[in-house]
């Protein structure tokens, strides 16, 4: 991403991001299934209920 810390107008930064956003190569296809990756939350135990 193109460094905008010295633009200060909003509409401006935001017209840098876009044409850099359009100039930068485009992502590879994942390998993997999307979310596949992401850690696992255990299941909390039956038990004594809280409430």
């Amino acid at each position: 991403m193109a460094n905008t810390k010295t633009v200060t107008d909003k509409i401006e930064r935001k017209k840098v991001k876009r044409t850099a956003r359009k100039k930068a190569t485009p992502k590879a296809k994942r390998t993997y299934a999307r979310g596949s990756e992401k850690r696992k939350v255990k299941k909390m135990v039956r038990g004594q209920s809280k409430r």
